[in-house]
């Protein structure tokens, strides 16, 4: 396996996975989350050229793109209570369906993880819906703990 930055080239690839990870969510929350597309193509290639939207890809050994990582630059900046700490966002890791198991999600972390530190991050963020059980366990087991959490009443 191979983790590296996307590239124009991996847009329909990017787009199988991002409607596999969506269809998780609308499964999970249907009265939140459409089936939907989360980027056209060319927002997608958008994302892809900014400096501060780093998305990885991981191949398989036929160079195929089994999982992708998107993540966002934070930064608070003044700001009267939080300090101006640098994050890496981790916006999305997917995994093809016929990839799981086989610790594409893992390498994809772990490349994030050292991209943050080279970056002179403080932190990596995310967040995890309540019924994706199977990532939040695998986030726990990246080593990453509860920070803060949204809580909600439905009406």
């Amino acid at each position: 396996m191979k983790v590296r930055r996307a590239e124009k080239k991996d847009i329909d690839r990017i787009l199988v996975l991002l409607d596999q990870v969506n269809l998780v969510h609308h499964k999970g929350r249907p009265d939140i989350f459409r089936h939907a597309t989360k980027y056209t193509s060319e927002e997608l290639e958008e994302v892809l050229t900014n400096e501060m939207t780093p998305v990885f890809v991981c191949e398989d050994e036929e160079g195929k793109v089994v999982g992708h990582g998107f993540t966002i630059f934070q930064q608070w900046k003044n700001h009267n209570i939080m300090k101006p700490v640098k994050t890496l966002y981790i916006d999305d890791i997917c995994v093809d369906e016929e990839a799981r198991g086989k610790h594409v999600g893992k390498a994809l972390y772990d490349h994030i993880e050292a991209f943050a530190r080279g970056s002179e991050c403080h932190n990596v963020t995310l967040n995890v819906w309540a019924f994706n059980e199977s990532a939040y366990k695998f986030y726990e087991e990246m080593g990453l703990t509860v920070r803060n959490m949204t809580m909600e009443k439905l009406l």
